[in-house]
């Protein structure tokens, strides 16, 4: 596949979503972009603002729906599955389990959702620490292990992708469990969405769904099939370029973020990025030059990634944090990683 046909059909792709999803521009050419790069997203923000109204959508751009089951090697993969999270959920309820069946006297698995081309792992926080562990194999290997036997979860070949999608209310604590750090850098981006920016925004979301009782994305047609996600990626790890001077910036932003390499940083961060952190910043940025119209990156592009890409694998300065909670107390974290990053960016080490 070549750079212009990724172009074209990703261009499609937004104008699409930006028929049933109204506003976030930004976030949406986000999700693409670590689509494209073959990494997993967290969506945050209050409840009712379309993360996961955004997910479903993308994947019917793709073909995929819970109806479709592809079988491959002798195992059955949904085409999205939902899996809503709660205190109450097993590991077992997402991966599977054995079962012993009484007619052949035998353990046999029985697999769970995450079987699948999509997840989308609902209110993610809710659930206990042991069951959200039981992504982090999946998530990090692509592969989950059940009764001794382990699974692909991917098959590049057969046109067969993994993804999860993960959905977080940061203003509810009542029964939720914050996510480990072991598991937040699991995702490629944290994309934080907010309130509609505009009341014509916010009037439009009305107009849409005015005279239906539908969603609007129930309109939504297939685009591509979904081997057309692994050809783009492909492509792009492979045709888009990362000049030396871009590698050197990527480096040079990663270090300043550490205060044992950067002192005056530690206003703002108690810990830095880790390299898997610039792994991941080159990538979502070369997914996001081919969007823009490019077959190389630039500075540019991993500025417009750096935020949904290190603002979960940044930890803040407490005091910092506690200091800003006296006027916004949910947004304290984000805006003293926003601002660190801001200072990042002047002041390069």
């Amino acid at each position: 596949m070549e750079l212009d046909d990724v172009r074209s059909t990703a261009k499609e792709m937004l104008d699409k979503l930006g028929r049933v999803v109204i506003g976030f521009r930004e976030e949406q050419r986000f999700l693409l972009a670590a689509m494209l790069a073959n990494g997993h997203v967290l969506m945050e923000g209050v409840p009712g603002i379309a993360k996961t109204t955004l997910v479903r959508a993308m994947a019917r751009l793709l073909g995929l729906s819970e109806d479709r089951v592809v079988e491959i090697n002798g195992v059955q993969y949904r085409g999205f599955s939902r899996i809503q999270f709660t205190p109450d959920l097993l590991p077992s309820d997402i991966t599977g389990s054995m079962i012993y069946n009484p007619a052949t006297r035998d353990f046999e698995p029985r697999l769970g959702p995450i079987f699948a081309y999509m997840v989308l792992a609902d209110e993610i926080n809710r659930a206990v620490p042991r069951t959200q562990s039981a992504l982090l194999q999946a998530m990090q290997e692509r592969q989950v292990t059940i009764g001794g036997v382990t699974y692909q979860l991917e098959y590049r070949g057969e046109g067969k992708f993994f993804l999860v999608f993960a959905t977080q209310n940061p203003v509810e604590q009542e029964g939720t469990y914050p996510l480990p750090e072991a598991q937040l850098d699991r995702f490629l981006m944290r994309i934080i969405m907010g309130y509609p920016e505009s009341m014509e925004d916010e009037k439009n979301v009305y107009r849409l769904h005015m005279g239906r009782l539908t969603e609007p994305l129930e309109d939504l047609e297939p685009l591509v099939e979904p081997g057309w996600l692994v050809e783009a990626q492909e492509a792009v790890v492979k045709l888009v370029e990362v000049p030396e001077d871009v590698i050197d910036y990527v480096t040079r932003l990663l270090r300043a973020t550490r205060p044992s390499i950067f002192e005056p940083v530690s206003r703002y961060f108690d810990l830095g990025a880790s390299p898997r952190a610039g792994i991941a910043l080159i990538r979502a940025a070369q997914a996001f030059a081919v969007i823009r119209g490019s077959s190389s990156v630039e500075e540019s592009d991993v500025n417009e990634v750096l935020f949904p890409v290190l603002n979960h694998r940044l930890m803040p300065n407490i005091d910092r944090v506690v200091e800003y909670e006296e006027k916004d107390r949910y947004a304290a974290r984000v805006r003293v990683i926003r601002e660190g990053l801001e200072f990042v960016r002047k002041n390069l080490v």
